[in-house]
């Protein structure tokens, strides 16, 4: 039988990325399917490896500068330009992402977006006309404070002088805008909903994974609150409340508000640019994995969409995973994906499964492919 067979892949974090997932899963499907035909698809919604997956969908190459991370640190930032000089797609993480933080700790009080900002120049410098930007795995919760500051804004205090640290904007006065910047229109490339405050904002709801403590959520609100309001009143909108603007600490809210960029659905860019659809349209089966499956595949997450997708196109979809951590009633109502499959609980604990990830992940997908029959 020589069926076609497409592979669209999201990392398992922690152990393998987007392109590893998807070479151990062909290996696995190709031990019992010798003859089927498999083309592998890395997928990233926005999130880390965002940047390096849509480069080689796009056919970018990647350039280098020296930067800072989100402690004001020098490191080595890169983004991803085309040949004319006119396309360019970067990570934001690779300034302020949290894998920067592996061997030492820091506070989010600590850290800002700088680096973000001097990213965009650069790109400016190089009259870049259009940029995606994927903005998560990010370690900081300044809302673009820092990286507004890079481009030229200026924040003033009640006695007028400029405020320097993102955690005393409960002080903020008044803004003060660069001259024109001719900015590249930004794309943001996002699937979180989270407005920037409140109870499912970004403090409360991701801040906790950078390090955040409860007692720190008062100070955090208090500052973003109060930058939300003076930019609502100088550039009279208020982005705060946008879906999106919470996302990676609040970035989305600073890209939307100091950059003039637009957030779009990161599964959407990602199935546009690699004419998803089509891909699907043209295959027998469609295996999708990401490290861990719960509530939000179904509500909107890249494998959910994926299965999704290829439901409305007749085509059957199998869902591989770390974990699945669906309740009895979601498993009920969702029938999108034909067979689901998970290394947790069935083959390994967690900790096995993320130190083993590869020879787990090639039974499953071995498994799935002896299990299922296929007319």
């Amino acid at each position: 039988m020589n069926r076609k067979i497409l592979i669209i892949a999201d990392k398992f974090k922690g152990s393998l990325n987007a392109n590893s997932v998807a070479r151990v899963i062909a290996s696995g499907w190709s031990n019992v399917w010798p003859d089927d035909q498999i083309e592998q698809l890395p997928m990233s919604d926005g999130g880390d490896g965002f940047g390096s997956i849509m480069a080689d969908h796009m056919n970018l190459s990647e350039q280098f500068f020296l930067g800072c991370d989100a402690a004001r640190r020098d490191c080595e930032l890169s983004y991803w330009i085309d040949a004319s000089f006119k396309k360019a797609v970067f990570e934001a993480a690779v300034s302020n992402g949290l894998s920067h933080f592996q061997k030492e700790k820091y506070h989010p009080f600590e850290l800002d977006t700088w680096g973000v900002g001097e990213l965009l120049l650069n790109l400016k410098l190089n009259k870049v006309e259009e940029c995606l930007i994927g903005i998560g795995g990010s370690s900081t919760n300044d809302a673009g404070f820092g990286m507004a500051r890079a481009l030229g804004w200026r924040f003033l205090n009640n006695e007028g002088k400029e405020i320097i640290n993102w955690t005393d904007l409960s002080s903020l006065k008044s803004i003060i805008e660069p001259d024109a910047i001719n900015f590249p229109n930004i794309t943001v490339a996002s699937d979180v909903e989270n407005q920037l405050l409140g109870s499912n904002g970004a403090t409360r709801i991701y801040g906790p994974q950078k390090g955040l403590k409860e007692e720190d959520f008062a100070v955090a609100d208090k500052c973003l609150e109060r930058l939300a309001m003076i930019v609502a009143d100088k550039i009279e909108n208020d982005f705060s409340i946008c879906p999106g603007a919470g996302a990676a600490g609040g970035l989305g809210f600073g890209l939307m508000a100091f950059a003039g960029a637009k957030i779009r659905s990161g599964f959407e860019m990602f199935a546009e640019k690699t004419n998803l659809k089509a891909k699907i349209s043209n295959s027998d089966i469609v295996i999708t994995a990401e490290g861990k499956m719960d509530s939000q595949t179904l509500m909107g997450k890249g494998t959910g969409q994926v299965a999704s997708m290829s439901q409305s196109l007749g085509k059957p979809c199998i869902g591989l995973a770390g974990q699945i951590q669906f309740s009895r009633a979601e498993k009920m109502k969702n029938d999108s994906f034909c067979y689901l499959a998970s290394i947790v609980p069935e083959l390994a604990n967690t900790s096995d499964s993320i130190s083993n990830t590869k020879p787990y992940l090639k039974r499953i997908a071995n498994d799935s492919a002896k299990n299922l029959i296929f007319d």
